[in-house]
């Protein structure tokens, strides 16, 4: 391990604003500010969002820079990805803004039922060859409804077209609304400024002549979400 990743975890390990469960804390076990994260965390009643895979953190605090009456918890396995956007919170006062250090199978540890109202996802592993794997998944899906408001939004900014075609099936073939789908969000003419974060990956991504595509859609918790039937 470079001595750059040893720096950003011990500076990592002072940053309140950054949470690092063990696994057994949390594998089979409700962690401790489940259910309190608004009274006990930031302090305020306002909804929380979710960036499942957070990386760097540049949407988490890009969205809280924008939305200071929402909270926003950055979810990652890698500490040194982490590091980025909690410092950057830190340095500019961002109390509305943390991140969690865990493995995204174990979210359901950390939130109770109705907590979040809100997920994004930007630029995950499309996994390719494990379909269930996908964020967006049945499988992961369903694991969200543990928590989720009735109709809250999920977000899913990506490069992969496999990834964002296979998501716009599975919202269709399960009857979930689909506010948006972009296949070009630089070309569409439908770029806001939240669509315009770009996230170190995305950037990487786009000087290489990929596309970033975009859909949000309506999640039903109260309906079990079907993977889509192979062809």
């Amino acid at each position: 391990m470079s001595k750059g990743k040893l720096a950003k975890f011990a500076e990592v390990e002072t940053f309140y604003n950054v949470l690092q469960p063990k696994f057994d804390e949390v594998f089979k076990k409700d962690f401790h500010l489940k259910g309190i994260w608004k009274s006990s965390f930031f302090n305020n009643n306002n909804p929380i969002t979710l960036e499942l895979g957070c990386g760097k953190g540049e949407y988490t605090v890009g969205l809280a820079k924008r939305f200071p009456d929402r909270n926003f918890i950055g979810v990652d396995i890698k500490g040194s990805r982490i590091w980025k956007g909690a410092k950057e919170a830190l340095e500019n006062n961002l109390k509305n803004v943390c991140f969690i250090r865990t493995r995204i199978e174990l979210i359901s540890s950390f939130f109770a039922k109705d907590e979040v109202e809100e997920i994004w996802f930007t630029f995950p592993d499309p996994q390719l060859k494990k379909p269930l794997k996908r964020l967006t998944s049945s499988r992961f899906l369903n694991n969200y409804s543990n928590f989720l408001i009735e109709n809250a939004w999920i977000n899913l900014k990506t490069d992969n077209t496999v990834l964002f075609e296979y998501t716009r099936l599975l919202t269709e073939y399960n009857n979930l609304e689909i506010d948006i789908a972009i296949d070009n969000v630089y070309e569409s003419g439908e770029t806001d400024d939240i669509l315009s974060i770009k996230t170190f990956y995305e950037k990487e991504w786009l000087s290489q002549g990929l596309q970033s595509h975009y859909i949000r859609f309506k999640h039903n918790r109260d309906k079990k979400i079907e993977e889509v039937p192979e062809q």
